[in-house]
């Protein structure tokens, strides 16, 4: 699929499925849920997310369930760049959804494990905490 396919898709699984989202520039599809007062995440701090990351068709590919919290540097990569872009809108305590498209996944490549090449993810994530490097 290319990006403009992807966007179709991705925009009629959010209405078939009745998913109150925005999308941003880049492509990410979000909604926050449970929006908190509490500290923003911001670059060179490190979030601690409660998550689970599935495939649009309902198979997990990760969770905190199976992997513990997953937990990285703001602003650093090393995660994928939608999931990041996400987590900056956030605060902790916030809880929210985001559709990644592939060319903010994993790409052509996937993750060499359970992501395949050019899959959409989409992210269900808490902000469990948010602390100095």
């Amino acid at each position: 699929r290319s990006v403009g396919n992807e966007q179709a898709f991705i925009t009629a699984f959010v209405e078939e499925n009745g998913l109150k989202m925005q999308r941003t520039e880049t492509g990410l599809w979000y909604h926050i849920s449970n929006d908190s007062k509490e500290i923003p995440v911001v670059t060179d701090k490190v979030v601690i997310l409660d998550y689970e990351v599935s495939l649009l068709d309902g198979t997990v590919c990760y969770s905190s369930d199976r992997t513990g919290y997953k937990e990285f540097l703001v602003g650093k990569g090393g995660v994928e760049s939608g999931l990041e872009e996400g987590i900056l809108m956030l605060r902790k305590g916030s809880e929210a959804t985001f559709i990644l498209p592939s060319h903010l996944a994993h790409g052509l490549m996937g993750d060499d494990d359970k992501i395949p090449s050019r899959a959409i993810l989409k992210y269900e994530v808490k902000v469990i905490d948010i602390k100095d490097k």
